[in-house]
């Protein structure tokens, strides 16, 4: 749970005043506290919301938070959802409750954001090498006994740098040997060998200690279960081999790690055949795109597709923005564009048509390109769009979808805003 500087800095977000900051809310709430804002449940389509705005429907994000703590519990897996995806204190805090242990994150900026509210155990998916950012860790590590961190290593270069930037450090930092997702894959250590080789220059660092391995299984080149399945195993046995020489005599516990939002199902599935080792092993899965989903991409790819009888996660976001220009009969645009939506790996997609209160399936609509203020609608004969119309578009890749907008409306089916989100990117 947050601690009480936490539990203090969440309140606090509630004080702030709603200005210029912050897009699509209500031009005559500026002024108000977050809170105040709050009480008034305002409704998204009849209170002064002003498009473009992106809101997260209540109801979806709770069934992903549940869903997932079910999901995780059944496994008997530890779970540590990666923050940068929202990069939101709120929902840290909501996973938390939801029986999280711990948030992944990537970069410093992103472990000062959860410290400030109080997140206490902290994995961090990336080899660490910065000074000024390891003296930081070091001091909070010192001020704060019951606190957790645990970063990557994949290479004796870098454990060596750190060790040397944290002379003088009170506790030492925990690591774990990143194993990459193969040749050409993204970071990591490539072969066995190399990963002993790290860890042997850990066992000699001073200031650091060896508590496990870990991988992220969505770089595993042509991605597919019978690759995955075969890299997780890897993963494995390396923490085996590590155990059966003794590398692991300086903790009570052996964390094996892996889990992003593609391929959880095959994670679930290997650590569940991880055998006896030396010490209780924390089967820790990352897995972070879950809590809002999305409309494209993570649909294709979610392991409940495949394993359905474990349930389905919902997509929560939509944007709405409304038809400004309506050229012709095969063409129209709305006002939101690149600066609102998503558009890394897909376009965003037409759902509904919002006229006079009530809504249609945006039938015969097509995202065809975005510029920066303008979706770019194709238009068929079935499509019954007009200017002044609001559309609700689905999102793909949640990632850059939280970081375009810092304050989020959550609303219930009807438009009943409940609470908004703030994000730190």
């Amino acid at each position: 749970m947050a601690s009480d500087t936490g539990t203090e800095a969440l309140a606090r977000l509630a004080e702030e005043r709603v200005d210029h900051r912050f897009k699509g809310l209500p031009p005559d709430a500026a002024g108000l506290t977050v809170a105040e804002l709050t009480a008034e449940r305002r409704n998204l389509f009849t209170d002064g919301f002003t498009t473009p705005v992106l809101a997260l429907s209540a109801e979806r994000l709770e069934h992903n938070l549940a869903l997932m703590e079910t999901y995780t519990t059944r496994h008997g897996l530890a779970f540590a959802p990666h923050g940068k995806t929202s990069m939101a204190p709120q929902l840290f805090q909501r996973q938390i409750e939801h029986g999280a242990w711990g948030i992944t994150l990537a970069v410093p900026h992103q472990v000062w954001v959860a410290r400030a509210f109080g997140i206490r155990r902290i994995f961090l998916a990336n080899e660490l090498v910065d000074p000024a950012a390891l003296r930081r860790i070091a001091a909070d590590l010192a001020a704060d006994p019951g606190s957790r961190f645990i970063c990557y290593v994949d290479s004796v270069r870098g454990v060596e740098l750190m060790d040397a930037a944290l002379s003088g450090a009170v506790r030492p930092v925990d690591v774990v040997v990143e194993l990459a997702g193969g040749e050409g894959a993204r970071t990591g250590v490539r072969t066995e060998a190399q990963c002993a080789a790290v860890a042997d220059a850990v066992a000699a660092a001073e200031h650091l200690r060896l508590v496990g391995v870990a991988g992220y299984e969505g770089e595993v080149p042509q991605a597919d279960t019978e690759r995955v399945t075969a890299y997780l195993r890897r993963l494995v046995s390396i923490a085996a081999a590590f155990d059966k020489d003794g590398r692991f005599a300086g903790t009570d516990e052996i964390v094996v790690s892996a889990g992003g939002s593609a391929w959880f199902d095959a994670v679930a599935d290997v650590f569940a055949e991880i055998p006896e080792l030396s010490r209780p092993v924390l089967k820790l899965l990352r897995s972070g795109a879950y809590v809002s989903h999305d409309d494209v991409h993570y649909s294709k790819l979610t392991p409940f597709n495949r394993v359905p009888e474990e349930g389905a996660l919902e997509p929560a976001f939509r944007l709405w923005a409304q038809v400004v220009s309506r050229p012709s009969p095969e063409q129209a645009f709305v006002n939101a564009g690149k600066r609102d939506a998503a558009y890394d790996l897909d376009r965003p997609v037409a759902h509904v048509v919002r006229r006079d209160g009530s809504e249609r399936p945006a039938a015969g609509i097509e995202v065809t390109a975005l510029s920066d203020q303008h979706l770019w609608l194709a238009t068929g004969p079935e499509a019954d769009v007009e200017v002044g119309d609001w559309v609700g578009f689905g999102l793909s890749h949640p990632c850059t979808s939280f970081d375009k907008w810092q304050l989020i409306p959550v609303a219930e089916a009807d438009g009943t805003v409940v609470e908004y989100i703030r994000t730190f990117f």
